[in-house]
């Protein structure tokens, strides 16, 4: 009985038990996306000469998992309200004019869906 309640509790091959492992600054939380490589892409094609800080990148990161968090949230819950099954593009954009302010929705939606357009073709 004592056997077993010690073999329990070890990890295999001498590992630390994985909540006690220190989780490094860079890693995201479970669930979430790391954009720090397209972040500095687009920050490349806008102004090649400058550069961007690990911490700058934690902060774009958590800024664009917020704002999509919201905007699957929102989209939702216009999917909830509508008694619809499947989330469509349409909610996706009522969700991103209702987040943002007018003229950066209208270009979000704008370059969304010449994205989209792209993707489906290509």
């Amino acid at each position: 009985m004592a056997r077993s309640i010690t073999k329990r509790n070890r990890c295999s091959r001498g590992h630390q038990n994985p909540s006690s492992r220190k989780k490094s600054h860079s890693c995201t939380y479970l669930g979430h996306r790391n954009y720090s490589l397209y972040i500095n892409r687009v920050l490349k094609e806008v102004v090649p000469e400058r550069g961007i800080s690990s911490r700058t990148f934690d902060i774009m990161n958590t800024l664009i998992n917020n704002i999509f968090e919201r905007i699957s949230m929102h989209a939702s819950s216009l999917m909830y309200f509508r008694n619809r099954r499947t989330l469509t593009p349409e909610d996706i954009q009522k969700a991103v004019y209702l987040l943002l302010p007018k003229k950066l929705a209208k270009y979000a939606v704008a370059f969304g869906s010449e994205a989209v357009q792209r993707y489906v073709h290509s």
